[in-house]
């Protein structure tokens, strides 16, 4: 087997995005420490879930036109979590 074929993308991967949302990210946190300026930060990892979860799920109900079995295959969730999670951030 060759090395590109070795490589293969996430299913459902955007061609050519050679992990942009990655990058993304990574430019979203290196940016969030540079304006905390030094100072000590907390329980960042709910932070991150959450400032990324809810916007994520919008974007992903208004895809599926709010399709909610859709919405669960193509986010890897069964309807019962992806309920749970729309209803935390007052989506339901």
């Amino acid at each position: 087997m060759t090395a590109a074929k070795s490589e293969r993308k996430p299913r459902g991967a955007h061609p050519g995005s050679h992990n942009g949302l990655g990058n993304s990210v990574r430019m979203a946190m290196e940016s969030y420490f540079a304006d905390l300026d030094g100072h000590d930060t907390s329980n960042l990892y709910d932070l991150f879930i959450a400032q990324v979860e809810k916007p994520m799920l919008e974007v992903v109900l208004q895809q599926t036109r709010g399709n909610m079995t859709r919405a669960s295959q193509m986010l890897g969730l069964n309807r019962a979590t992806l309920r749970s999670r729309l209803k935390k951030y007052g989506l339901d």
